[in-house]
């Protein structure tokens, strides 16, 4: 088990590396220029003095790979530089930003686990009865709609026609239920199906027809052996969609005017706020990576033979 940590953690150092290159290049290469945007050129008159003074001030007009090495060095001491808009700290900025996106993505999660769970649980249970046909139709719809268009119809009959929640904003409740909904809805059709899956896979095999041979009671087996073992391929498939969840909180914090993470990188990229959308995609890389590592992790708790597969030592 330690060395599948050190393992994920060199893994974490390598990937923050190339995405670092890759974020820094993109910011350069996108269209529009941070300078003309903080002297409103196209409000005010600007001169090539007052335009070449600023691109100094803010080092603009250094190399690209000073620029680079300058933003790593600063990136190392946890010093994401400053918001070119606003002047603030890029990490305070996300820090006031983020305990909006943790409770989106948290209850996202909350409806992923309360719709995935028993209607894939139920599949297993009645194979072909209506509970299967009701989880595949599910799943089809679920899989098949755009995040953002499950936001729309959401806000059409929920929010416009039947009127019970609003449309945006955040602090009670009811703000919260219709993004959650809408952030859980997709990634809940995908793991109620492969929980099915897992669940009549396990209920097939071997182990399982010798419990129920030695008098174990229905119950037991289907919630303590066969869903156990079917938990390891939705763990894994979790840990991989993982960031379908950081990806889907960007487009529905937009949608319901959020005020997280997700809605701060889009204010961002349209105000060319650079070093707010490096930050950004800076910490979402290593909040992906992190989980991917506490997925494995979970892996040797609830499966030693995996811990003993990948040679780590408990």
């Amino acid at each position: 088990m330690l060395r599948l940590v050190k393992a994920r953690l060199l893994q974490l150092v390598v990937v923050l590396f190339i995405l670092s290159l890759v974020t820094f290049s993109l910011m350069k290469l996108a269209p529009g220029d941070p300078v003309l945007r903080l002297l409103r050129a196209d409000e005010v008159h600007v001169t090539q003095a007052d335009e070449a003074a600023l691109r100094e001030e803010l080092g603009l007009n250094r190399p690209i790979y000073v620029q680079y090495l300058e933003w790593m060095s600063n990136l190392l001491r946890l010093d994401f530089g400053d918001s070119l808009i606003k002047g603030k700290p890029v990490l305070d900025e996300m820090a006031d930003r983020l305990p909006a996106t943790v409770q989106l993505t948290m209850g996202g999660l909350a409806v992923m686990l309360l719709l995935a769970v028993p209607l894939g649980m139920l599949a297993a249970k009645f194979p072909g009865g209506l509970p299967d046909q009701l989880g595949r139709i599910f799943a089809l719809i679920g899989a098949s709609m755009p995040l953002f268009w499950v936001g729309l119809i959401m806000i059409y009959i929920f929010a416009f026609k039947l009127q019970w929640f609003p449309t945006m904003g955040h602090g009670g409740w009811r703000e919260f239920v219709l993004p959650s909904v809408s952030l859980g809805f997709g990634l809940a059709a995908v793991h109620a199906r492969l929980l099915r899956s897992g669940m009549l896979d396990s209920l097939s095999q071997e182990y399982i027809r010798a419990g129920r041979a030695r008098g174990i009671s229905e119950w037991r087996i289907f919630f303590r052996h066969a869903l156990r073992a079917a938990l390891i391929p939705v763990l894994t498939v979790f840990g991989m969609t993982f960031g379908s969840l950081v990806a889907g909180s960007v487009v529905i914090e937009t949608l319901f005017s959020w005020p997280g993470l997700g809605s701060m990188a889009v204010e961002a990229i349209f105000q060319r706020d650079y070093p707010l959308v490096q930050g950004y995609l800076m910490l979402c890389g290593a909040f992906i990576i992190i989980i991917n590592l506490v997925v494995d992790l979970i892996y040797g708790i609830h499966d030693p033979r995996i811990r003993l597969h990948k040679g780590g030592t408990a």
